[in-house]
């Protein structure tokens, strides 16, 4: 699969954190056939570990090993790109082994040494742009893994904070990390969170989701990363945010329209 300009709009979705072998497994098979329907490619992504929870009682998934196990027999039944987070730079050599694409959390994307760990692998690599940095601020993030060898880099953009608890999107920032010369994704479902607006967790606002995604699309984005869910409102880690996925299929729809609206390939 290729991203980018000249490419279809791509997809990279999945539950926020890891639950179990059938929960994963289920939400893939279903994400493979709204995807097949509506011609989009898919990543499927999912957490083996959410570090950065607001509280240390918050579930965090089953960790590395037992994360990867079940990460590498999913891709193994389904055929297809998988992505998870690294935290640390000794998570990568076993990361690097199960997934197609490593991706650096957006509270960590400063961190050199675990952006040249990555880089190193030769895999490519999705950073999330930090909630706390200007898009431009991306290039010497870029710059880093590009000192590697390593030229397969996507930036996503998730929000930036914007007072106490919330944060907002500047559709700006998409052409400027795309002037860095790599692909930009927009992830829809992290750009509404409240991040602490719960007191031990984060909140956020599903309602949003749909007109950022559309926006980000007409603005020129090359993909789209969303956390899917059957049922969000009861899921262990960012539900509030997570879009049902009963929701996709019309959304889908409605930025593949886009897509052809601006002569993209679909």
């Amino acid at each position: 699969m290729r991203v980018g300009a000249g490419n279809p709009l791509a997809l990279i979705a999945g539950p926020c954190v890891i639950e179990d072998e059938s929960h994963l497994l289920h939400v893939g098979e279903r994400l493979l056939d709204i995807c097949g329907a509506a011609g989009v490619p898919l990543i499927l992504k999912a957490s083996f570990d959410k570090a950065n929870r607001s509280s240390h009682r918050s579930y965090r998934g089953p960790g590395l090993a037992d994360g990867l196990r079940v990460l590498a027999r999913v891709r193994a039944k389904l055929g297809i790109p998988i992505l998870s987070d690294v935290h640390e730079s000794g998570q990568v050599p076993a990361a690097a082994e199960v997934l197609d694409i490593l991706q650096i959390p957006a509270f960590l994307c400063r961190q050199t040494d675990l952006l040249l760990a990555a880089g190193r692998t030769g895999k490519p690599v999705n950073v999330k742009k930090g909630q706390f940095l200007a898009p431009g601020d991306m290039r010497n993030v870029v710059e880093k893994i590009r000192s590697t060898g390593n030229t397969q880099i996507l930036l996503t953009e998730r929000g930036s904070s914007f007072g106490y608890n919330n944060l907002v999107v500047d559709m700006r920032g998409l052409p400027i990390m795309r002037g860095l010369g790599v692909p930009v994704i927009f992830d829809g479902t992290h750009s509404v969170q409240l991040p602490g607006g719960a007191g031990t967790a984060s909140s956020g606002q599903r309602e949003f989701v749909a007109p950022l995604v559309r926006a980000a699309v007409a603005a020129g984005c090359d993909g789209l990363f969303l956390e899917v869910h059957p049922d969000p409102d009861r899921a262990p880690s960012d539900g509030s945010t997570m879009l049902p996925l009963d929701a996709l299929p019309s959304l889908l729809a409605e930025v593949t329209a886009i897509a052809r609206a601006l002569a993209r390939p679909v």
